[in-house]
Order: C-alpha cells, then structure tokens, then sequence
C-alpha cells in the first residue's frame, strides 16, 4: 500500500506588488493615514486597490466609504475571498477573510482635490 503525504504551505504571495496598492493594517497606522495615502494614490495613479485580512477589514471599508461620501472617489470593484494562512500561535492552518477595494478617480474629485488658488481673488482682496 502507497502512502501519500501532502504538505499545505501559507499562501504566499507571488503576485509583484501594484503601485496603486495599499495593504492596510488596523493596527500599524491611524484611519485617516490611509484615507490621505489613497487620495495620493488616485491622483498619481487615477484609481487605487486597497487590501486587508481579518480584523482589518473595517478599516478598509471605512477608508473606502469616507472617500466615496466625500465625493473623492468611486467603487469599481470589491472582491472577497478566503485565504489560508498559518496560525503563529498553534502552527495549524487557518482560513482569513480577505477584501479588495478597487476606487476610481470621480468627476467631482478634480475639483476637490486641486490646491487652491493664491494670490489673486475675493479672499486675497480682503486681506490687504
């Protein structure tokens, strides 16, 4: 009788790393971090993927949600999925939740998103 053995590695990504992505961590840095990196990334970039796992799901929809109220951006796509990792703690494989956020550059953020003008205007004028 043969014996098969298999052996379930982590999931390691080997995909190369976009430009326009942010992995977030709910833990690492503040909200709004985030939320000023994305508005960068959709000038520079016209859109931007924002990723996370586990617990930091929320702050990636929060991220997502105050850029879209805010007339900054616009939802392409959401993607979820499950993805095995394994467990410091107890070296077992555990299944993640994981969500990727696609938000495009909108009309409006054109406008919102330009330094405003100096020098010259009703604003300038009061000044003098």
């Amino acid at each position: 009788m043969a014996t098969v053995t298999a052996t379930v590695t982590p999931n390691t990504n080997l995909e190369p790393q976009k430009k326009n992505r942010i992995q977030v961590s709910n833990t690492k840095k503040p909200l709004f971090f985030y939320v000023n990196l994305a508005k960068r990334y959709i000038q520079q970039h016209d859109e931007v993927e924002l990723s996370a796992l586990g617990m930091a799901i929320t702050t990636v929809v929060t991220v997502a949600e105050i850029l879209k109220n805010n007339g900054l951006a616009t939802e392409k796509k959401v993607l979820t999925s499950s993805v095995g990792m394994k467990d410091e703690n107890k070296g077992r494989l555990v299944q993640k939740a994981k969500i990727e956020i696609v938000l495009g550059k909108s009309e409006k953020s054109e406008n919102q998103m330009a330094p405003a003008p100096t020098g010259s205007g009703p604003a300038a004028e009061d000044k003098k």
